[in-house]
Order: structure tokens, then C-alpha cells, then sequence
């Protein structure tokens, strides 16, 4: 296949979109969480079914559109019947789905699944009915993610077409700067600015980084995307390159995720062979590849440097910091690391312009923030909100509030492992990195735990904190031996044999890890627990000596 150059992308998306907006189709979601719930299985029921019935309708694997509660979904657009999603479908359900909407011409109300035309997902940053404004996922769950002609159909590869020939390399970081893009996974620091430093230093070598090792428990928001849109990363991770010299670039992506990473390498072979990686980018003089990295699921391979040194070939140790790695990163070069949503976010930018996206969300947080809603909740999944939103419209606008069966909700965690507890008498918060620090959490990378009032807070903690002892590397004295102190606490307070001194020493040592720790990990593992005894210090006291007879059922 010849490689293309500039003027080519055009023409090509015309005759892709041809394709993908034929008349009559059916997709199939199939990202992990449909295939865990065997969305396989009616996928080949349908394409059976319709080959035996001789009907010209096309069926088509699509990632995960984010209503990962009503996995397996399946959604049919054919003339004479409204375009309707519906969802936890079974194989033997197929045959009576298909002859009630193509045969009855008649939506299968059983298995409708409400809600799905307010998503906004054919038009990328349309505000909807349901409160979210997609651009993130706006093509998961309509794109093919294994073919790069659905993706060039819905403008892919447009925003570096622009980098290229309109913005070159400081006009893309401008963008960047007017669209107030904020790192995506956790910090929260200026994409711009990380750019800049890297693109101004003086190197042979320069070295771009997706981080993919997404590892807060419930929080599945990267995966999603690597499995939905693989080729919008591809993109992002390009302009990357391409805005601060880099001359190769990494996806590193935790083993755990092999559709992800399936997805990825097949991305990156297609965009190889049409030409938008390698050699002579689109006919230019930028040339810039990329490869895929596996990480051993070390959640301390989060941090920047950290990961790099498992890039490296060497063990998941962080290192002290100056110099950053924007001076001397990867193999001692500069580098920067983005993680996998604030690259997705990229293309947008580029193909709209940073004023555009600049539009959403806050003065302080623009953009929108995709969440992995999960726990006590009715309708758990992934969304993507404007920043600014509250707490309560997610929790129970947009997500429907505590399951079925559960009590009212109590609280949320957001930050996974690095966050904390914020209770229900603070929904009305609007979500921004500012405001969710003034509570004494974090946005992190995105996930979102609702809990009700049978959850314990002190169980809550002792969780978290448990798995962030697991996962330290050791390296760090505050946080190796600091974070086994408290959970030995955490554990006698639990089984009511604590005392109020225990209380008083694990503030102590807490604060004493957010001053000492090496990294990010040491630094904000003690979060849980203070939020915890900041908003339910009344729990840990109930359990205590003298009150551990008041606790009873806990």
C-alpha cells in the first residue's frame, strides 16, 4: 500500500465514511467488559442468524461505549425502526431480538437500554440530555478499533494533518496552552508546560511516553480507551513526538490488559504501513516511531520515574528528582510522559483549536474528565463529564444513584489508592482538581467508588492503605516502614483493641510520609486514611477499647 502524504487524508476520509455510514448495521460491543459478559458468544449468534436469514446487514465489533452495567449491548440501526441499543443480551436471545425489530419492525422493549440517545456520541464535544460531553470516547462503541478507516471516517489523523502543516511544532503546544489541558492522570500539571520543557532542550535523542500502567482498583478508564480508540492514542502520542523532537515513542502498558495491548500494536502497524509513523511523516521531514513496552502490573510504576526505569529493562524504582525528566529521562535523555487520557485528548485540540476545548468544564479545569463509576451504584461504567460538574449529578443524575437493594449512599472515593472519602453532604462540590483537594482527595486518574452506609470507613481505609504496602517498592524508608506501622494500627483499631493513642499516632505518620517519601506513591497513601478520620473519625472511636461494644455489627 503507497504512503500517504497531506493531501491524501482527505479524500480517503470521504470514501471511509462511506463505509461506516452505510444504511443498515449492528454493532457489538466488545472491550473487555463485553466479552467478559459474552458479548463473543451473540456477536457470531448474529452474524449467523443474518447469514441464514440473507440479510445484507452489516455486523461490526466496537469497543465499550461506557454502559458497562448492561454488557452485553448490541445496537441495531436498519430502516424502518428506530436505531435502538440494547443490552444484557444472551446468544439464545438473538433469535427472538432479530424477529421482533426486523421482522415486527418493532423495538424489543425487554432488552431496550434507556438513555442511550442522550450519549452525544456521534458528535465529538455535543453536549447532551445525560450531562456528559464526550470527546474522549466519542468513538467508543461506534468506531471498529481494529480498523484504521473508522477511525480516518471520524476525522483521525486531522489534528496531526494541522500539527504538521498548519501549527508546526511551537504552534501545537500554543494550542495546548490556550485549551488549558490538565495531565489526566492525577497531578493534574499543565500539559503545555511539560511539553515545552522538553521541546526546549538541546538533544539528539528525545523520547515521548504513554502511560498505560493503569492500576487504582476499579478504575478502568485508560483500558477502555487503549480497546475503543486505540488509534486516537496513536494520534495524540504522534503530535507528542512531534511538538517536542522526540525521535521515538513508548506505549507502556501493564500486561494485565492484553486486549489493550493487541489493540495498541495493531494501531500502530496500520498507521506504520499507511505511512503516519516512521519515516517521513505524510510526506514531511518528521520522522518518529513507536513501540509497545509491558509492565509486570507494579502499581509503583505509576510514577514517572519509576516506570522508566522498568522501561529500561531495570527494576520499578523511582529516583530522586532534580534532574526531571524533562532534562534527563529515558536512557538519560529528555523525555515526557503523558498518561493515556490526556493524549486521547490531543487530536480534539488539534483539529478544533484550543479555544474550542477551552469551552468546557472551569476557570482553573477545563476540558471534560472520564470517571469509572463503580461499587453501590445502579448503572456502573464510564462517563465523561465537563469538569465543573457536581458530585450529585454523577452520582445520581447520570449514574441512578445506590444499586438496587443498597442503602442510601454514604460517600465517595475518588483517587483510587492516592485519594479519599468524600461524604454525601459534600455532593454538591463541583467536580474540579481544585475543589476535590480541598477535601482532601484527588481527581487521580479517574476512578469513582460509590459507597453506602453498610460500608465501613475504617475497612475502606485499611484497603487501600493494605494495597499501597503491597505495592511499595521499599526503597523509601517513610514510606516502607510508615505505611506497615499504620496498617498494623488500622488492624488493632479494627479488631477493637486500639486506643485513642493510635488515632494521634496515625495522623502522626502520616503526615510524616507526605513530608518524606521519595514519590507519589509514599507521599499520598496516608490520603484514605486521613479523609476517612477527617469526615468518620466517629467509626475509628466507636471501635476503640471503650467503644467497641457500640460498634457491634461492624
Amino acid at each position: 500500500m503507497p504512503k500517504l502524504t497531506l493531501d491524501d487524508l482527505n479524500p480517503m476520509q470521504i470514501e471511509a465514511q462511506k463505509a461506516l455510514n452505510r444504511e443498515n448495521w449492528i454493532r457489538v460491543g466488545c472491550s473487555t467488559c463485553g466479552l467478559a459478559a459474552g458479548a463473543e458468544g451473540v456477536y457470531q449468534t448474529l452474524k449467523e442468524e443474518l447469514a441464514e436469514r440473507k440479510l445484507d446487514i452489516e455486523v461490526r465489533r466496537t469497543g465499550c461505549n461506557g454502559m458497562c452495567h448492561a454488557e452485553p449491548l448490541v445496537e441495531i440501526n436498519v430502516s424502518g425502526v428506530p436505531r435502538t441499543m440494547y443490552g444484557n443480551l444472551k446468544p439464545e436471545y438473538v433469535k427472538d431480538l432479530l424477529n421482533t425489530h426486523l421482522k415486527k419492525e418493532k423495538i424489543a422493549k425487554q432488552w431496550k437500554v434507556d438513555g442511550v440517545e442522550a450519549l452525544g456520541q456521534d458528535d465529538c464535544g455535543k453536549p447532551s440530555a445525560s450531562k456528559q460531553v464526550r470527546i474522549v470516547l466519542c468513538n467508543c462503541g461506534i468506531v471498529d478499533p481494529t480498523n484504521i478507516d473508522d477511525y480516518i471516517a471520524r476525522c483521525g489523523y486531522q489534528g496531526l494533518k494541522r500539527a504538521l502543516q498548519e501549527y508546526g511544532s511551537e504552534g501545537v503546544i500554543e494550542q495546548l496552552k490556550l485549551s488549558g489541558l490538565r495531565g489526566r492522570g492525577g497531578g493534574g500539571y499543565p500539559t503545555h508546560l511539560k511539553w515545552e520543557f522538553v521541546r526546549r532542550e538541546k538533544s539528539a535523542e528525545k523520547y515521548m511516553i504513554c502511560n498505560g500502567d493503569e492500576g487504582d482498583p476499579g478504575a478502568y478508564m485508560d483500558r477502555s480507551v487503549l480497546e475503543g480508540d486505540p488509534h486516537a492514542v496513536v494520534e495524540g502520542m504522534i503530535i507528542a513526538g512531534y511538538a517536542i523532537g522526540a525521535t521515538m515513542g513508548y506505549f507502556y502498558i501493564r500486561a494485565e490488559y492484553p486486549l489493550a495491548v493487541e489493540r495498541i500494536e495493531n494501531a500502530i502497524r496500520q498507521a506504520r504501513r499507511l505511512g503516519l509513523l516512521g519515516k517521513n511523516i505524510l510526506g514531511t521531514d518528521f520522522s518518529y516511531d513507536l513501540e509497545v513496552r509491558l509492565g509486570a502490573g507494579a502499581f509503583v510504576c505509576g510514577e514517572e520515574t519509576a516506570l522508566m526505569s522498568s522501561v529500561e529493562g531495570r527494576r520499578g524504582y523511582p529516583w530522586p528528582r532534580p534532574p526531571f525528566p524533562a532534562q534527563k529521562g529515558l536512557w538519560g535523555n529528555p523525555s515526557n510522559i503523558n498518561n493515556v487520557e490526556t493524549l486521547a485528548n490531543v487530536p480534539a485540540i488539534m483539529r478544533n483549536g484550543g479555544k474550542w476545548f477551552a469551552q468546557f468544564g472551569t476557570e482553573e479545569s477545563k476540558g471534560t474528565k472520564v470517571f469509572a463509576v463503580t461499587g453501590n451504584v445502579r448503572k456502573a461504567g464510564l462517563i465523561e463529564i465537563p469538569m465543573g460538574t457536581t458530585l450529585n449529578t454523577i452520582v445520581y443524575d447520570i449514574c441512578g444513584g445506590p444499586a438496587l437493594g443498597s442503602n442510601e449512599v454514604k460517600a465517595v472515593q475518588t483517587g483510587g489508592p492516592s485519594g479519599g472519602v468524600i461524604p454525601a453532604r459534600f455532593f454538591e462540590t463541583h467536580v474540579s482538581y481544585e475543589s476535590l483537594l480541598r477535601l482532601g482527595s484527588i481527581m487521580g486518574s479517574g476512578g469513582l467508588i460509590v459507597m453506602d452506609e453498610q460500608d465501613s470507613m475504617v475497612e475502606i481505609a485499611k484497603f487501600y492503605l493494605g494495597f499501597c504496602v503491597e505495592e511499595s517498592c521499599g526503597k523509601c524508608a517513610p514510606c516502607r516502614i510508615g505505611g506497615r506501622q499504620m496498617l498494623m494500627l488500622l488492624n488493632r483499631i479494627s479488631k477493637g483493641e486500639g486506643t485513642t493513642a493510635d488515632i494521634d499516632a496515625l495522623k502522626r505518620i502520616s503526615h510524616a510520609m507526605q513530608k518524606a517519601s521519595l514519590c507519589g506513591l509514599g507521599q499520598t497513601a496516608p490520603n484514605p486514611v486521613l479523609s476517612t478520620l477527617r469526615y468518620f473519625e466517629n467509626e475509628y472511636t466507636a471501635l476503640l477499647k471503650d467503644g467497641a461494644q457500640a460498634a457491634g455489627a461492624r
